[in-house]
């Protein structure tokens, strides 16, 4: 069976692509197609079929984009209501593509329209189950997000419905179905995913704490609801723009790949309200950068922390990048539905710093250098989130997560010194980027993290108890 899995390890997503006799079908696609449409050219296949496994709310579906360079039709499973064109399909409703079959099976519970599709081969053979946000490998969909879309609903209702779902659905199927889920480890769709990308379900009867053949309903759903943390602001507003539509992201494209130089750059940027975006490694930025600018590093998890940090989604965007990087920042903010970049900057900061223009900088030091800096006795910001700050943390640190810093700023000292530190250096940049821009200037960064503290002998702080290096 031609079944593939296009993995896509920044933002934790699998799409699938399906192809058998000419006849080929993509589920839950990323924005940019253009991989798709050229991964079926190459089998001389036609795309005939988008299947959506559910309305997205970690990313922006290419939905639209691939239904209009091809042809195919855009399926849903049962209660969707897009505003675009598509089949809204009946559940057992059967596709065929090629010579395989595509069994619809509705699974509410994560969202009310989420919908598994069971993979038939040319035998009859029940193959696979692309699970979407239902099943994942080590978990299950989390049941909160569509109350954030449709008021009525609730945690604990979606919870119920994705309880007999599982068991109504999916737990009947034979064991040795692979299961294809939409997401991997880092999403945030769910609280304990695998690093493992498949599994066959027989496996995860044994391994997966939702799918014990003894749990009752209530008991699911106490611990299917244990442990969710806030989602993240923009999930509500990728769901509105899969449900309504979007710009294409050819035009998102060519109207992001603008180049300016720095003097054009800096009329832009002082003329609007453009947020200047530096894409640059962390090290890189604090040695040196545009005034004001937001450091949110590509080479880390982009997409999640420009859309926990940035509010507003019809932000436009002025990007500082690494040379020829520019295209990427733009098909990765796509990606999340930051779709105004407006221009970038030719030749990247070293363009600006070449023209003489005004720069800012961010004092970052060693791990050993903070050993020596705690003699001064500063005040201790761990950026790092609520779980890795209970696990260890420099004793009498406080913890402020770096997804709830806007909300936070207020703790941050103005008038006395600071130091901060996340897990590796790549959160305290971004953090410092943002206090920078708000006139903070009273602050180091650790440039190694927690993991460089650690291994000095500064008091550290683990499981409740006090321990000392040395």
């Amino acid at each position: 069976m031609k079944l593939e899995q296009i993995y896509t390890g920044c933002i934790a997503h699998a799409a699938y692509y399906l192809e058998s006799n000419g006849e080929a079908a993509i589920f839950d696609p990323l924005r940019e197609v253009q991989p798709y449409i050229d991964r079926a050219n190459k089998d001389n296949a036609k795309i005939k079929y988008v299947f959506e496994t559910h309305f997205h709310a970690d990313f922006v579906s290419g939905h639209l984009d691939l239904a209009k360079k091809t042809g195919a039709e855009i399926v849903y499973g049962p209660t969707a209501k897009p505003v675009f064109d598509a089949v809204v399909a009946a559940d057992y409703q059967i596709f065929k593509v090629g010579g395989y079959q595509v069994k619809v099976l509705h699974t509410p519970g994560h969202t009310m329209e989420s919908t598994c599709y069971l993979i038939i081969d040319e035998t009859g053979k029940e193959h696979g189950l692309i699970s979407g946000d239902t099943l994942f490998i080590g978990d299950v969909g989390r049941p909160d997000l569509a109350q954030h879309v449709i008021a009525e609903l609730t945690s604990e209702k979606l919870a119920a419905h994705l309880y007999d779902s599982l068991r109504n659905k999916i737990m009947p199927l034979a064991d040795d179905i692979i299961i294809y889920p939409n997401h991997g480890a880092g999403s945030a769709c769910g609280k304990n995913m695998s690093k493992e990308t498949t599994d066959t379900l027989g496996h995860q009867k044994q391994v997966n704490y939702a799918l014990r053949a003894d749990m009752g309903k209530e008991e699911f759903m106490t611990e299917l609801l244990d442990g969710l943390t806030t989602p993240p602001a923009y999930f509500p507003k990728n769901v509105l723009m899969n449900i309504r539509g979007y710009d294409s992201f050819d035009d998102i494209m060519e109207r992001g790949m603008q180049a300016l130089n720095p003097d054009s750059f800096e009329a832009v940027a002082n003329e609007t309200e453009a947020l200047i975006l530096d894409t640059r490694e962390a090290n890189d930025f604090a040695k040196g950068f545009i005034p004001n600018s937001i450091n949110i590093g590509i080479d880390g998890n982009f997409a999640p922390w420009v859309g926990a940090l940035l509010p507003d989604i019809k932000q436009e965007i002025l990007i500082v990048a690494d040379k020829d990087r520019e295209k990427e920042v733009i098909t990765r903010l796509a990606r999340v539905g930051y779709d105004h970049p407006i221009a970038y900057l030719d030749g990247g900061f070293e363009a600006w710093k070449k023209e003489g223009k005004e720069i800012d900088t961010v004092n970052r030091i060693a791990a050993d250098a903070f050993e020596i800096k705690l003699l001064e006795n500063p005040i201790v910001i761990d950026l790092r989130n609520t779980n890795e700050f209970n696990a260890d943390h420099v004793k009498d640190a406080i913890n402020i997560p770096l997804e709830y810093i806007n909300e936070h700023l207020a703790e941050f000292p103005k008038e006395k010194p600071f130091v901060m530190h996340c897990a590796g250096g790549y959160r305290s940049m971004v953090a410092a980027s943002i206090l920078k821009s708000r006139g903070w200037n009273n602050f180091v960064d650790v440039e190694s993290g927690f993991s460089g503290i650690s291994k000095t002998s500064v008091p550290v702080i683990s499981n409740a108890c006090q321990k000392s290096k040395s």
